[in-house]
């Protein structure tokens, strides 16, 4: 039953990023006006938006004006229940996993908007800032450990990537603030090999994309997705890669 209410929490707010990832560009409300049809702009019901199964029931078409819906909508809503759940999976119903559970839907909207857009927006990360903030507040108060690292973190974030964008100008000044945001959650260790996995995977996908021709080389690719990736994959792994990277060394 834990599992089932997590995952339906999950794609609950998996629908409400698809909005944030759709409107935030066009830097319009999220609240108003309702959810409707970017086609026919007709008000969508209640059966309209459940999540997943609505785009399984409609055979991914509007109701109204027949015109196709963008597979990548349950594809978010499955991705955000699916990370829920293994958050909870792995921690258990603990304060960290409130925590790790919003940092995973909020490097979701980044790094779907960095994606699409290629930039990054401000209102997104002072959110997400705000959010650890508080988060590290909580810390504070009840454990009284571990916030000096998490300020860190933030700071090495912030030092990193702000050192690779002045020196090289091959990266966006967002992804200061993505970094920087990271850092927050995750403290030290956590935010170090998620920046070093990035590195990694944008690195892969950058030859890829240029073995296939799919951009020119001097085109930019957005690299904001592969700190969210490289992020929660410390978040979520970050001290059993350790542990095995130790036990190489010794």
């Amino acid at each position: 039953m834990d599992y089932a209410l997590i995952v339906v929490l999950g794609l609950v707010i998996g629908s409400f990023l698809n909005v944030c990832i759709y409107r935030i560009p066009k830097e319009e409300s999220i609240a108003f006006p309702p959810s409707h049809c970017a086609n026919c702009n007709h008000k969508l019901m209640p059966i309209d938006l459940i999540p997943v199964f609505s785009y399984i029931f409609l055979r991914g078409k509007c109701r109204y004006c027949k015109e196709k819906i963008s597979a990548r909508y349950p594809l978010i809503e499955t991705l955000n229940a699916l990370l829920y759940l293994i958050i909870y999976f792995k921690f258990g119903l603990v304060l960290v996993t409130l925590k790790y559970c919003i940092l995973a839907s909020i490097l979701i909207v980044i790094g779907m908007i960095d994606y699409d857009t290629q930039f990054v927006f401000t209102s997104t990360t002072i959110f997400g800032g705000i959010i650890a903030g508080i988060f590290i507040m909580i810390q504070a108060i009840v454990y009284k450990v571990g916030i000096i690292d998490l300020i860190l973190g933030g700071a090495i974030g912030f030092g990193i990537i702000g050192a690779i964008v002045f020196l090289t100008k091959g990266m966006g000044e967002g992804d200061i603030e993505i970094a920087a945001l990271c850092g927050l959650f995750l403290g030290v260790k956590g935010i170090l090999l998620g920046l070093f996995l990035a590195i990694i995977i944008g690195g892969i996908i950058g030859i890829i994309i240029l073995a296939l021709k799919l951009k020119k080389a001097k085109e930019k690719i957005a690299f904001g997705p592969c700190i969210a990736i490289g992020s929660l994959i410390s978040m979520l792994w970050g001290v059993e890669i350790l542990n095995f990277y130790w036990n190489l060394l010794i």
